[in-house]
């Protein structure tokens, strides 16, 4: 009997284009396509080793000049939020997250269109229709999730879920060793809540009930202040040559 082994991944390069990070730089990909039943274990080696998903896609950075994209995931056993973050945890007591498989609505495509045009209006997802939007949430070969984020209700305790208006929306897949935050928006007249800050604490007390030791945060752009807050979720490890290694934040503020 000929026993074939599955075929090994394909990866490719695409052409460089302007950063939209870092003024005056330019970025290249190389990616591969996450497709059949492998693709969750696939989607898990390459998470750990520093690339991201997108539809069907993984990729990660492969830029000539430039190395200040950097995998960050934060260590949900050892992580202890700070006074600014009960804080935050304090002002959205009254919200509730609804984890569900993932499946796209209008109602989340309206908040989408709400949240790029007040925070995004030159960025590349501007264009998206709600067929795209479809395709951001369902074309998935892995086990992806998406959670709603509504105020509580009487009920809520019984149902899991909240009510009213959908203020937050987190697009996460669930691996083997965590949760990655792929893509999350929210209600863009809600500044004061924090948000983006509280989606990111909500999914490593979920990843803590779940046994997950880790939430992967996707990039942080060493320069980048669009990318800033995403080193204050610490502890947390950072993807360097000789693999994953805590990260001192210290090193930031001193210019290193």
């Amino acid at each position: 009997m000929t026993h074939h082994q599955p075929p090994s991944p394909q990866f490719f390069l695409t052409a460089p284009t302007a950063c939209p990070y870092l003024e005056g730089q330019y970025e290249r990909k190389v990616f591969t396509h996450l497709i059949g039943n492998r693709a969750t274990d696939l989607n898990d080696l390459l998470t750990q080793g520093g690339f991201r998903r997108s539809q069907n896609i993984a990729y990660r950075p492969a830029c000539e000049t430039c190395r200040a994209c950097v995998s960050t995931r934060v260590l949900v056993n050892a992580f202890e939020p700070t006074r600014n973050m009960k804080r935050v945890l304090g002002r959205n007591d009254d919200l509730v997250g609804d984890m569900r498989n993932a499946a796209p609505s209008t109602e989340q495509y309206s908040l989408f269109r709400r949240y790029l045009e007040a925070r995004h209006k030159r960025g590349g997802m501007l264009d998206m229709s709600v067929l795209d939007y479809a395709m951001m949430v369902e074309d998935s070969h892995v086990e992806t999730k998406v959670i709603e984020y509504r105020r509580r209700g009487p009920d809520t305790f019984i149902t899991g879920k909240g009510v009213g208006d959908l203020v937050a929306v987190a697009l996460s897949d669930r691996m083997g060793d965590g949760l990655s935050m792929v893509y999350s928006f929210f209600d863009p007249d809600l500044d004061e809540r924090s948000l983006g800050t509280f989606m990111i604490l909500d999914h490593i007390a979920r990843a803590r009930s779940m046994g997950l030791p880790h939430v992967y945060l996707g990039y942080w752009v060493n320069g980048s202040p669009k990318m800033a807050y995403k080193v204050r979720f610490q502890p947390q490890e950072h993807l360097g040559p000789r693999g994953w290694a805590r990260f001192n934040p210290d090193e930031v503020r001193q210019g290193a």
